[in-house]
């Protein structure tokens, strides 16, 4: 860590994360029973082939009373995916927790994501460095990565490193692709009597790792405080300057989850939500009148500004833009660079015309290199810039017809970087430190191939009850690379849940008139109604 430390840093070093009960009188001794069996949540048979020693498991949960005296033990722990606020805790958890166990046990920090794993590039974590850390927002401890775990090589590689560092356990913090891989390998050590129990923990700014069991990923609640704040900004400038219309971007690649919960706390006068464009069977030019229609109804009241929210991927959500980058995902699944003129004539009809109709610079962007798990990289798609020309153009039509006088003029951001290295919440610093003190007590039990759980979270953090999930009760069959893969069925947006619900009550209200809300900068001191409240997303959907 650089020696220049804020004075911000230097009071959040002294904030104690908070633990649920059970945890904070046993510590991570705490008795582990045995809940209910579990099965996948779809393809059963297909996923309890491919995982015969870790499916089926029941869920484990944490019961007061201690275990008694534990030996030492020595964990890795690795980084993976992109940064959420809060992975820093989430460390620090399972720092203290093993360091309860016995004072002689180490943890290993794998730097730079799972690679480090493989290529043997680790650092142990000591108290001194723990310490400079804690409820800091970034991965730059140890680094995170994007390499996948696919290759029996890559995980005798990994035994190889874990067992000459004496490790026992390994947790990996990560999304739905990274624990799809702690699971992967959590089932190839068990089958193989390598001695490494493997643990995941759910990190995901998008929110879309979420069950029944897992109420949220951390990460969200910052970064949805994060954008709020500077959407709430961005309005107070509109609602002051009145000539512009702001269209902004959100992350959320696979679910509409961020831009909802940024709408709910605003107010925003338009939030798409890429759910349900997909379940009303939208077009994009659907989409754009809607956007007109909203613009010139303000315009009709003398109020020529507004903002628009986007969910990162929404143009996955038009059915038949989704169909296109379906197939495009498929045809350049390898990697092969390919001409504009190739593309057309290896696409099915309709998505051939419907990549023609597309603006050049749009088309291009759907046709760049896929990320590593073989996906449209929609982070460069620039949707806000075509949206806003899109209804440009639109509003001309509509001005020369005589439905519309008023002016138009766009500003278009992509809010993404900006909320994912944020210092934690109160919420995100005590619910991170809880998932990690949680997976030490599951290290401690010996389980493997469970994700690290925290449930009850709309209570105060003593309330919270601590659990462990299997990993394969969350998984699916889907289409990855042109071939079917096991992995974490993602969560998507429900229609019919009450955060949507909320947003489809006052829609037409916020469109039409300026009732924005002005969210400010996270609290961290304050009273708890304001300090550590969590997003309004969990609190709907637990109402």
């Amino acid at each position: 860590m650089s020696a220049s430390i804020s004075a911000l840093q230097i009071a959040r070093s002294q904030y104690q994360p908070k633990l649920p009960t059970v945890l904070a009188e046993n510590g991570p001794k705490v008795i582990v029973s045995n809940g209910e069996s579990t099965t996948s949540v779809a393809d059963q048979a297909e996923i309890e082939k491919l995982f015969p020693n870790t499916y089926g498991m029941p869920i484990a949960n944490f019961d007061a009373g201690q275990s008694g005296d534990m030996p030492a033990v020595n964990v890795g722990v690795i980084l993976s995916g992109g940064q959420a606020p809060g992975g820093h805790n989430v460390i620090a958890g399972i720092f203290d927790g093993i360091k309860a166990i016995n004072s002689e046990s180490k943890l290993y920090g794998f730097l730079g994501g799972p690679s480090g794993l493989v290529d043997n590039q680790y650092m142990e974590i000591t108290a001194e460095i723990m310490d400079a850390y804690r409820n800091t927002g970034g991965f730059d401890i140890i680094g995170s990565g994007r390499t996948k775990l696919e290759e029996t090589a890559q995980y005798d590689k990994g035994a190889q490193n874990c067992k000459a560092l004496g490790i026992t356990a390994l947790v990996i913090i990560g999304g739905d692709d990274s624990n799809t891989n702690a699971c992967v390998l959590a089932e190839y050590y068990l089958a193989n009597n390598t001695g490494i129990n493997v643990i995941g923990c759910p990190k995901t700014i998008d929110g879309d790792l979420k069950t029944a069991q897992i109420e949220t990923s951390f990460g969200f609640d910052t970064a949805c405080k994060v954008y709020s704040e500077l959407i709430g900004n961005i309005q107070r400038d509109a609602n002051s300057a009145k000539k512009y219309w702001h269209f902004i971007k959100l992350m959320g690649r696979s679910a509409s989850h961020i831009a909802l919960e940024c709408g709910l706390q605003t107010q925003a006068n338009v939030t798409l939500v890429s759910e349900e464009v997909e379940a009303k069977k939208m077009t994009l030019q659907q989409i754009v009148d809607d956007l007109a229609n909203v613009v010139a109804k303000r315009a009709a009241n003398g109020d020529n500004f507004g903002v628009v929210l986007i969910p990162e991927g929404l143009v996955e959500f038009i059915p038949a833009m989704g169909a296109l980058i379906g197939e495009l995902n498929d045809l350049l699944a390898d990697g092969a660079e390919a001409t504009r003129d190739f593309i057309i004539s290896k696409l099915s009809a309709d998505s051939a015309e419907v990549f023609k109709s597309l603006p050049v610079d749009i088309a291009e962007q759907l046709s760049m290199d896929r990320d590593p798990h073989g996906n449209v990289q929609v982070s460069r798609i620039e949707t806000e810039k075509l949206l806003s020309q899109m209804v440009a153009t639109k509003l001309a039509e509509m001005k020369q017809a005589g439905q519309y006088n008023g002016s138009f003029s766009a500003q278009n951001h992509f809010f993404g970087y900006e909320g994912r290295c944020a210092a934690p919440s109160n919420f995100d610093a005590d619910y991170c430190y809880s998932l990690g003190y949680t997976a030490s007590a599951l290290i401690g039990a010996e389980k493997s191939g469970y994700m690290s759980c925290v449930q009850n979270l709309t209570q105060p953090a003593n309330q919270w009850k601590p659990c462990g999930v299997p990993i394969t009760m969350m998984m699916n069959m889907e289409r990855r690379h042109g071939h079917m893969k096991p992995v974490i069925q993602k969560a998507l947006t429900e229609l019919d849940g009450g955060p949507f619900n909320k947003l489809l009550e006052n829609r037409e209200d916020w469109a039409v008139n300026t009732k924005y809300l002005y969210p400010g900068p996270i609290q961290y001191w304050g009273p708890t109604e304001v300090a550590d409240l969590t997003t309004k997303t969990i609190q709907l959907e637990q109402a």
